[in-house]
């Protein structure tokens, strides 16, 4: 059975603030959750209140499963100066280590047309070495996102599921991981159990959304009892972030990946 984490960004909003949607969530019978943002700069309008959404996550023995890092740095664009990223790095652990959560999503940004790829994948591995050595003995883990450029993420440099496990790779790291991401892979046309195998144990999160759509599954054409037996098959068990876009209340539209994840 598969432990399942809501995103908290776009699943209970119903429920109103942030540490609401946490409790709303426990309600409906998770025990986790997912956020963007851990301050509300990279994606959500409104700040977060963390001693409350902490507070929230005690009170209903929920965890988060993993947070964005802030800001979601450009790396690739001149003039190259990554210190607010870094910056950032330090805050973002402290408050995942305060609030629980055991990683941080982080990404590549857009690519720069003046270098070859290879040029800027080497140079995400060089920047993510950094990163790693800066927030040694914390016990935080970085997760690798890669994401679609044909619909959602346009011009972003790291889109094959491949190319992140590159850089996992290169990092080398037991505390950097890639976040496999399955819709994503769908729409970019990947053939979701080579990548699986292609990248190994280096895939420490998973996210899920239906495909055409970003809606709950079921809506869309994944077919998921395959998609699930096949996660399953290729040795990951960690849990699986539900950020997608509901096309109905929240509560209802998880009732069918509910089902089948425990099952898988």
């Amino acid at each position: 059975m598969y432990r399942l984490a809501p995103n908290i960004e776009l699943l209970f909003t119903e429920a109103g603030a942030y540490e609401d949607r946490v409790r709303a969530a426990a309600a409906a019978g998770f025990d986790a959750v997912e956020m963007w943002g851990p301050t509300g700069v990279d994606a959500p309008a409104t700040p977060k209140d963390l001693p409350a959404l902490k507070a929230a996550l005690q009170e209903t023995g929920t965890a988060l499963t993993a947070q964005l890092a802030e800001p979601r740095t450009q790396f690739m664009i001149p003039p190259w100066d990554h210190s607010e990223f870094y910056r950032k790095l330090d805050e973002g652990v402290a408050i995942a280590q305060e609030l629980g959560c055991p990683r941080i999503v982080v990404g590549s940004g857009t690519g720069f047309g003046g270098w070859k790829r290879q040029v800027q994948l080497d140079k995400l591995v060089e920047i993510y070495r950094k990163a790693i050595a800066q927030i040694d003995g914390s016990g935080i883990t970085l997760v690798l996102e890669a994401v679609n450029v044909r619909v959602d993420h346009p011009g972003s440099l790291l889109d094959r599921t491949a190319e992140s496990a590159y850089v996992a790779r290169g990092v080398d790291s037991p505390f950097f991981g890639i976040l496999y991401d399955l819709y994503h892979s769908t729409v970019e046309g990947e053939d979701v159990a080579a990548e699986l195998a292609g990248a190994g144990d280096l895939v420490t999160y998973v996210q899920i959304a239906d495909a055409p759509g970003r809606g709950e599954p079921g809506s869309g054409a994944i077919d998921w009892p395959a998609a699930l037996r096949t996660l399953r098959d290729s040795g990951y068990d960690g849990p699986i972030g539900l950020e997608y876009y509901p096309t109905t209340e929240s509560a209802a539209s998880t009732a069918r990946i509910r089902e089948l994840a425990a099952q898988a």
